[in-house]
């Protein structure tokens, strides 16, 4: 029996469908942006839920065209900020044909780890998986399973629209970005020892575009990204070089030119992450939380 898996994150909408096998039959992605403004407004905005309700529309012809027995669509930041998020699932399950379940940010966590050490040689256990999604990072340690998480609210869009005002960005408006996860880490490492973590593995497109960035890659390929090294110093100097661009120059440079608009924001987040923890370096990972959906139905 084919299943699919739908993450509706808060910048992008992906879909995933496998066989029983769980062999792939298609992975899409396309940024949507649900969660434009939701930091401010504390509600999703009607632009942003007719962009995501019309690829839940074309994910759902994919889903009848492979004759899907089972689906698992779920929202996380975004969706769990936001005062309308019952309309915007009475609009997605027409679209879709399934309704979306609301993912606690420990629901999240969890299957963003499964997702993220499928593959991954054991002897490099502990892990600390860290998903930074568009509104909120994960931070998940384990072997395993996982031993401790925590989610926070801080994540490429929300701090792209809480602190970064100019283009390119000012210095003042990237310390401020640096202040404020810095401070949510604090809250970070009193609930995960980050510490017993042998191998960090970073998930989502604030990391995959960072590593297709270092790679020179022209156009996104997933086969050369995944199990990719990262250095902190090959993440400082991606952040630098492409915090002294404007928006116009980063689509010209980034293999997914839609991620512009946050990907310095996004990129603040990591670097701040790897200096404040200690962490030497990562181990880039495609495979997620949606792929931790879809290892749920089989």
């Amino acid at each position: 029996m084919n299943v699919a898996a739908v993450d509706i994150g808060t910048n992008s909408v992906r879909l995933l469908i496998t066989d029983a096998r769980g062999a792939e039959l298609e992975r899409h992605m396309q940024i949507t942006r649900l969660g434009q403004g939701v930091d401010v407004s504390g509600a999703l905005h009607p632009d942003a839920i007719a962009r995501t309700v019309a690829v839940l529309a074309e994910y759902g012809g994919l889903v009848a065209k492979h004759r899907v027995g089972r689906v698992r669509a779920a929202a996380t930041s975004a969706a769990r900020d936001a005062s309308n998020s019952a309309e915007f699932f009475d609009a997605a399950e027409r679209a879709l044909g399934t309704r979306p379940e609301l993912l606690s940010g420990d629901e999240e966590a969890a299957l963003s780890f499964r997702g993220a050490t499928e593959g991954v040689d054991r002897a490099l256990a502990p892990f600390l998986v860290v998903d930074i999604g568009g509104g909120s990072t994960e931070f998940v340690l384990g072997s395993e399973r996982p031993d401790a998480l925590i989610s926070v609210d801080m994540g490429c869009v929300r701090m792209t629209e809480r602190h970064l005002r100019s283009d390119p960005a000012a210095p003042a408006e990237l310390a401020a970005i640096d202040a404020d996860v810095r401070a949510k880490l604090e809250t970070v490492t009193r609930a995960v020892p980050v510490q017993n973590a042998r191998t960090m593995i970073g998930l989502a497109g604030t990391v995959t575009a960072i590593a297709s960035f270092h790679l020179g890659l022209r156009k996104y390929d997933a086969s050369k990204t995944h199990h990719a090294r990262l250095t902190r110093a090959d993440v400082e100097r991606a952040f630098e070089r492409l915090a002294a661009l404007d928006v116009a120059a980063r689509r010209r440079v980034l293999a997914e030119p839609k991620r512009a608009e946050v990907i310095v924001g996004g990129a603040a987040v990591l670097v701040t992450i790897l200096r404040e923890l200690a962490i030497d370096g990562l181990v880039v990972s495609e495979t997620d939380i949606l792929d931790g959906l879809a290892a749920s139905l089989r």
